[in-house]
Order: C-alpha cells, then structure tokens, then sequence
C-alpha cells in the first residue's frame, strides 16, 4: 500500500511524504504506482526548482519526502491540487492508496 501523509502547519501545508507500493501489478508496470509517483514528482519538482523554495527532499525507491524549510505562501495551491489529486486517487483504489493529515512541528 501506498501511504501518503500531508503535513500542516500555522500556514497551511508545509510538505508531504510518500512510502511503499500499491501491489496492483509487476514492477515497471504498475499504473497506479506511475500515478502517485509521477504526481509526487511533479509537486517537488515545481516547489524546488519553479517556485525556487528551500525545502529538504528526499527521495529513493518507493518513498519521496518533501518538507519546506521556509514559509510555503507560494506553494499552497500546488500541495493543495497534489492532496486533492491523491484524495481522489485513494477513493478510486482505497486498498492501494491511503491518506494521512498531521501538524507540522510548527504548527
């Protein structure tokens, strides 16, 4: 399964994490591990290198952490699109995906 947990904070969200696999198919081919990987990327890519935001990304085989170190004013539409795009991906493959909410220290 596929957990993905968003982080927010006193203002808004401040970054995410991803970790594991959706077990719906052989490696290389799994569409629903493309989706969120895909969307995973797209989101860190855009805040680090679009939006230029410091932030501390992480990423290796099925896991992808991304937390921004500085205030996140300019990426909450992005992180807000990216949460909705995996809330609806969790309620199309509810036992492939799984969303979490939590405070970020600062919060």
């Amino acid at each position: 399964m596929i957990k993905i947990e968003f982080f927010s904070g006193i203002n808004g969200l401040c970054g995410f994490e991803a970790q594991g696999h959706a077990l719906g198919g052989d490696a290389g081919e799994n569409v629903i591990c493309a989706f969120v990987s895909s969307a995973c990327l797209m989101t860190a890519n855009t805040i680090t290198d679009v939006l230029k935001l410091d932030a501390d990304a992480q990423a290796q085989d099925g896991y992808l952490k991304l937390m921004i170190l500085e205030n996140a004013a300019s990426a909450q539409d992005i992180l807000k699109g990216f949460m909705l795009h995996m809330t609806a991906l969790e309620e199309d493959y509810p036992e492939n995906i799984k969303v979490i909410y939590r405070r970020c220290n600062n919060a």
